[in-house]
């Protein structure tokens, strides 16, 4: 049987190297790839073997970032990551200075969400 996922997300952000690091320490995820893009600027691809989040900055200067509630704006919304152990992520996005909110237990899980520093909203949940 033939199992679609998704391989990556790609996200515009001021600083790859900075968010890479902050989800290498929450997740224990690792840098499969960085460079420059063909298009120009800085990529920094962080994942696991089968799935991965490309951090993209473009050359010059980022435009305002979108801020405020991402269920009421366009474009990106969330970015939703599976975990074995919700707490000890949420201790970890906490020693990050990130506040988790968003806390539910729903059917069939468990989860809390957080932005990093780009106005990036997070899912964090276990089932």
């Amino acid at each position: 049987m033939n199992r679609n996922s998704v391989e990556h997300v790609n996200l515009t952000v001021s600083d790859p190297d900075r968010s890479a690091a902050v989800l290498e320490r929450i997740f224990g995820w690792s840098v499969r790839w960085q460079g420059t893009s063909p298009m120009g600027g800085r990529v920094v691809h962080v994942g696991n073997d089968s799935s991965y989040i490309a951090f993209y900055s473009p050359p010059g200067e980022l435009s305002e970032a979108r801020t405020g509630d991402s269920m009421s704006r366009p474009g990106f919304n969330h970015l939703g990551v599976v975990v074995d152990d919700l707490e000890r992520v949420e201790s970890k996005v906490r020693e990050e200075g990130l506040q988790p909110y968003g806390h539910e237990d729903y059917d069939p899980g468990r989860r809390f969400y957080f932005f990093d520093g780009n106005a990036i909203e997070f899912e964090v949940v276990q089932y």
